[in-house]
């Protein structure tokens, strides 16, 4: 049986990044719902950012996305953070919402549009230097719309082009993530559009360059947990964008459609190492807060992957290993379903408390009065968000 006190200092030890992007507003393609007290600037984003970190005590990193949290002095940023107990983790790119981009960004078949968007990747790992982030994410619109478009070789090599230029110019403990989408916005051909693909060019570029999961980003019926197994044996696993999906990339909470999927995925990372931190595995949510409240909703992000983590940390890998080996599949299954189906919540209650924090992270946040605070405060200047 799994020993109690080992699980309660893996849960302790878990570091979950929070997108900056998620505390501000956003919506569907066809509207943007503007929230009280959103905030305006990078700066108030972290004080966000370093609520939830307070009350759940496994959030200190927050991404950026450029140019959504561009300030004129990056280093300035980063000691902001730093004084509120957080660390600036990956730089996001833009390349996907300027005019330019129509036809593609790194695979456009303008060596104008590619250089720009070159340099705008270089810029980000400006902004990693300054920032003390060791992590570039990137995730391209690139693709094509109609059969005959474009080259889709062609696209290809410009793609792998410009993650080579990008990938020399990072520094000795930096990494270059890169994310796949199989469709949207580009419709007949997505020029990253599975994990095979990103691999493969991570492959040729070399050992700083790795995948990043994004859950939201498959086919209905896509085996996610075989994925992360996958590139875990083949150290190549860069980290996760945690979200949830009904349809599509629908960027609900993780663990809100299917929380089985999440537990199956957090079993395979804890089976192969994923959550020994020299695995470097970047736990980051990626989601968007159309309806719901900001960072409550982020809070519970956090606690369910907490809760998934849990399970997966409960599963008696003895019993598993026993049935496995003979061949005993009903056996096998059982043990994962018995940690499944137990209730982790008075355990990570107890843990919460014996580290000094409110036993309910969301419960305790709302009582804290904080959420009427800020949308006193914040009134006046342009919240942040992006426009649809």
């Amino acid at each position: 049986m799994p020993d109690i006190a080992a699980v309660k200092a893996a849960l302790a030890g878990q570091r979950i990044e929070t997108p900056s992007w998620g505390y501000g507003n956003s919506g569907t393609r066809f509207k943007v719902f503007a929230q009280p007290g959103v905030p305006r600037t990078p700066q108030e984003k972290l004080d966000d950012a370093a609520q939830v970190h307070a009350f759940t005590g496994v959030a200190p990193k927050v991404s950026l996305h450029i140019p959504w949290d561009k300030v004129d002095d990056y280093a300035a940023l980063g000691a902001y953070a730093k004084e509120r107990g957080l660390e600036l983790g990956a730089i996001n790119s833009n390349t996907f919402q300027d005019d330019a981009y129509r036809l593609g960004s790194v695979c456009h078949p303008d060596a104008k549009v590619r250089r720009r968007a070159v340099d705008h990747l270089l810029e980000c790992v400006d902004i990693m230097d300054a920032t003390g982030s060791n992590d570039l994410k990137l995730w391209f619109a690139d693709g094509t719309n109609y059969p005959g478009q474009d080259d889709i070789v062609a696209r290809q090599d410009r793609l792998a082009e410009a993650l080579t230029e990008v990938y020399g110019r990072l520094g000795d403990d930096q990494r270059l993530l890169l994310e796949y989408k199989f469709f949207e916005p580009a419709f007949y051909t997505t020029d990253v559009p599975d994990w095979g693909t990103s691999y493969a060019h991570c492959l040729k570029l070399g050992p700083k360059a790795q995948v990043v999961v994004d859950t939201g980003h498959h086919a209905p019926g896509t085996n996610i947990e075989f994925i992360v197994a996958f590139l875990l044996r083949e150290g190549r696993l860069g980290g996760f964008d945690f979200n949830s999906r009904f349809y599509a990339d629908d960027d609900l909470m993780v663990g809100s459609a299917d929380p089985f999927q999440l537990f199956r995925i957090m079993h395979e990372v804890a089976r192969n190492g994923g959550l020994d931190p020299a695995t470097n595995v970047a736990f980051m949510l990626d989601q968007c807060h159309n309806i719901e409240a900001k960072i409550p909703a982020v809070i519970r992000s956090v606690t369910n992957v907490q809760e998934a983590t849990a399970k997966a940390l409960l599963v008696d890998t003895d019993a598993l290993a026993a049935a496995q080996r003979s061949g005993d599949v009903l056996g096998a299954n059982a043990v994962l379903m018995d940690a499944y189906n137990t209730d982790v919540r008075p355990l990570l209650r107890e843990l919460r408390e014996e580290r000094g924090l409110a036993p309910d992270p969301v419960t305790a946040y709302t009582a804290s009065g904080r959420q009427e605070r800020i949308a006193a405060e914040r009134v006046g200047g342009e919240q942040a968000g992006w426009g649809a």
